[in-house]
């Protein structure tokens, strides 16, 4: 037996018993007659007493143990002389009797402490010895609760979790495929999913009505800290409901896991529309944890003789509370903020709210005290605001100010990471056009179903009318971060292949791609709609953290590299001639 208790486990109540502790050497104190070691497992830290005086050559093996040596002791819980009461065990320490070196360790690249000295790069090539520390380890146990309490939750409402392939076929809609060479079927690729959608729709004509899975998505595209090339979604559907029941029942989903997790009573989610979202907050995700609502100002500030405002679409502002007294150091780091190629803006117009009533601003020369007094009514700013002002193109200036709106409320400690601020966001176009391809792109996916009072529209509608055709869809949204997304589907075969001509399908290429869920729509397909979430931003956001990485065992890099294990890496050319490709991977 290597142990009897682990090192998070012995208290007071211990005292006098003799224990076999086994775990990593975290610290070692040589006090000259007594040498203390911290010693670690995912449970806790338990403080060890070696004595000079009761055995000299325990004490001296002790002394040379390096960090992260695993050991194993035997020993007696006596009450500690000096408590911490910041340690679980705090109270209580080993005296050793026996040592066994389980296996040496070579000195770690960073230290294996809360606060660790060691770089991204170099964590994630040694990510063993970073899931080590207490932090990360603590992620990764969050991440494993928060799955089972939601497999306990929708498993109480009736769902079957059902898995679905992983060598799919490749579709062209969405980010690109990650694709597999097949060996038995030279010259043919499957694809890795990009999600399970076709898969769980084809369940609901099957007849399961509420489908759920904890799944494993890829997408071969560009990262940053929230996106990652395979990832995992809580992925679900329900056949025989409407948007209201999917909203009902994953309000109650996300309510739950907030409450079991975080002891966190959330309120009722309120509802916004896509148009609303954009127009209040330049933005289909809007952090409403706090103000600064956009605000037009194109009667008030264009026609004044101001070329930059007089020849663009829209002028926009926000009214930062109490933050008049930005200096005229902070107000340029602003302005060039907002120039960087991220934002893409070519300026920026500030207007201070003086205390004694009167205005400072930017363009002084070309607006006088009256017209920046408008400007301030129209905002609803009182003494000591500042207004920050953009223009351009209606949805580009919109994007801008969105970006800058987050970047000042981050600066005025307004996103407050322990606050959660849900919302629905409803009512999402169907069609994006492009002006590039000129043809017509999917806002969610090529199945989602526009609302019922515009199916006819859909299928007689002229090219203006797809453009303002509203989709049967909806996200959840909390604290600014897309958190889960879903749509009303299409189970009508006849209204599928429309939405695909509108998409540029041609009969063949649909059928070639989809032909085997559009006969599965002629089998007496039930209305259905679902939902999925993304796992790893949840776990994220309900920690406050920035990164999903830290929610991920085994993350990639920025460059989807795993710098562990060195992937993507060659292959052997035998593998290769097997799989009938080439060095540039033709078939």
């Amino acid at each position: 037996m290597y142990r009897t208790h682990n090192c998070g486990q012995l208290r007071a109540t211990n005292i006098g018993e003799e224990v076999l502790l086994s775990g990593w050497m975290n610290k070692n104190r040589d006090l000259g007659g007594m040498t203390f070691i911290d010693l670690r497992d995912r449970y806790g830290i338990t403080q060890l007493v070696f004595n000079m005086d009761d055995d000299a050559d325990l004490c001296e093996r002790a002394r040379k143990l390096g960090r992260e040596f695993v050991i194993q002791i035997k020993g007696v819980v006596r009450e500690r002389s000096s408590k911490n009461p910041n340690m679980p065990t705090g109270d209580i320490e080993i005296e050793v009797k026996e040592l066994n070196i389980l296996n040496a360790s070579k000195i770690p690249p960073f230290t294996i402490e809360d606060d660790t000295d060691g770089g991204d790069e170099l964590r994630m090539k040694y990510r063993y010895l970073d899931l080590r520390r207490r932090p990360v380890q603590n992620n990764i146990i969050f991440r494993g609760r928060l799955a089972v309490e939601t497999r306990k939750y929708l498993s109480e409402q009736g769902f079957i979790e059902v898995e679905t392939p992983v060598l799919i076929k490749s579709t062209p809609e969405g980010a690109r495929d990650f694709v597999v060479p097949s060996r038995m079927n030279p010259g043919m690729f499957y694809a890795l999913p990009q999600s399970p959608q076709t898969f769980k729709q084809i369940l609901m004509v099957a007849g399961f009505d509420k489908y759920f899975q904890i799944v494993k998505c890829f997408r071969d595209e560009d990262l940053r800290a929230d996106r990652q090339p395979e990832f995992t979604q809580i992925d679900c559907e329900m056949s025989f409901v409407t948007q209201e029941d999917i909203l009902n029942t994953f309000e109650g989903l996300t309510k739950y896991l907030f409450k079991t997790m975080l002891d966190l009573d959330l309120p009722d989610f309120p509802r916004m529309t896509y148009d609303e979202a954009m127009q209040l907050y330049g933005s289909d995700k809007p952090d409403t944890r706090f103000g600064m609502q956009f605000v037009e100002l194109n009667d008030v500030a264009q026609g004044k003789g101001f070329k930059v405002f007089d020849s663009v679409e829209l002028v926009v502002g926000i009214c930062a509370e109490g933050a008049a007294s930005y200096t005229r150091k902070q107000l340029d780091a602003l302005t060039d903020w907002v120039k960087r190629p991220q934002i893409g803006a070519k300026g920026l117009v500030y207007v201070k709210c003086n205390e004694d009533g009167s205005f400072k601003s930017s363009v002084d020369k070309f607006f006088d005290q009256d017209a920046l007094k408008a400007w301030a009514d129209k905002m609803n700013a009182k003494p000591g605001d500042l207004l920050l002002v953009m223009a351009g193109e209606t949805e580009k200036a919109r994007k801008q100010l969105n970006e800058l709106r987050l970047h000042v409320g981050e600066q005025l400690g307004l996103r407050d990471r322990t606050k959660f601020n849900p919302l629905w966001v409803v009512d999402f176009p169907l069609l994006e056009w492009d002006e590039d391809s000129e043809r017509f792109h999917a806002m969610h996916h090529p199945f989602t179903s526009p609302k019922k009072n515009d199916v006819e529209r859909m299928l007689n509608g002229d090219h203006e009318t797809m453009k303002a055709l509203r989709a049967d869809a909806y996200d959840l949204v909390i604290n600014g971060v897309e958190i889960g997304g879903g749509s009303i589907r299409i189970h009508d075969r006849d209204l599928q292949s429309k939405n695909f001509d509108l998409l540029g399908f041609t009969k063949e290429e649909a059928e070639a791609q989809f032909g085997f869920l559009l006969g599965a729509f002629e089998y007496g397909a039930p209305p259905h709609g679902g939902i999925a979430f993304g796992f790893d931003r949840l776990c994220s956001v309900m920690n406050g953290a920035d990164s999903i990485r830290d929610f991920i065992a085994f993350p990639k890099n920025n460059q989807g590299r795993d710098m562990m294990i060195d992937a993507p890496s060659p292959v052997d050319q035998e593998q290769l001639d097997e799989l009938r490709l080439d060095l540039k991977g033709e078939a």
